[in-house]
């Protein structure tokens, strides 16, 4: 066992690694560093696609609207998460195409190089996001940002803004605009509750929950005014 070891020893010592070679400069980027980020972003793929995209706000609406009807368990999780999934390539369709057309095509063809490439995609996900980023939230992101004044001064325009500071600013802004729809998205079922509450309390029926009895009617109020379809586009004209 010894002689096993030592003799692995050697001829470690011995081994002569090959050379590895990273190339980080103006142009493209090295074979390695390429698929370093490659894997990178599939393992974050997730993370990008709710931070940077509709997904936040479609996914809170059809959440908080199923405790609105008053079933907090249908639709599933697994149907909510995947409708907002789809819903948000539908929303996001446009910010693709121009992705696929202005920087992964060329990219594809060898006319850009993979710095251009990422400043691109970068530039379409900051329109969408500014786009739907409320000012005050940004201005908020801003001034906590530690920044330094330099960098302060040299955001002129709103696509100088750093995506360290523009994703989160997205974010907030989505939960709030998510949050306005769900306020409204109330107002009829706690109406229907409340209306169902009076009418057994004015019957002496006290023992029997009222939404029991109102889930019934909020079920058929939502069907009889097409609810699904109402909901869908709201939320697809709300990024028009």
């Amino acid at each position: 066992m010894g002689v096993l070891l030592s003799t692995a020893v050697a001829v470690a010592q011995n081994q002569v690694l090959p050379p590895v070679e990273i190339k980080i400069g103006e142009g493209d980027l090295d074979t390695s560093i390429r698929l370093l980020i490659l894997l990178t972003i599939l393992a974050l793929a997730p993370s990008i696609l709710i931070m940077t995209t509709s997904f936040i706000r479609v996914v809170v609406v059809l959440s908080v609207l199923r405790q609105a009807l008053g079933l907090p368990q249908v639709p599933p999780n697994q149907v909510i998460v995947s409708l907002a999934l789809f819903l948000t390539f539908f929303i996001m369709k446009p910010v693709f195409d121009e992705i696929n057309t202005k920087a992964l095509q060329p990219y594809m063809n060898e006319q850009i190089t993979d710095r251009e490439f990422f400043s691109r995609v970068s530039a379409s996900l900051k329109a969408f996001m500014l786009s739907q980023t409320r000012k005050d939230t940004v201005k908020v992101f801003i001034e906590s940002a530690n920044m330094s004044k330099e960098e302060r001064e040299k955001i002129k325009e709103p696509s100088d803004i750093p995506l360290s500071v523009l994703i989160p600013a997205f974010m907030v802004s989505e939960l709030t605009t998510a949050f306005e729809i769900v306020f409204l998205l109330y107002i009829p079922f706690l109406i229907v509750d409340i209306v169902v509450a009076s009418i057994l309390i004015s019957m002496g029926i006290i023992m029997i929950p009222p939404q029991l009895i109102s889930l019934p009617f909020k079920i058929m109020l939502f069907v009889l005014a097409n609810g699904w379809e109402l909901v869908v586009l709201s939320l697809v004209r709300s990024y028009m």
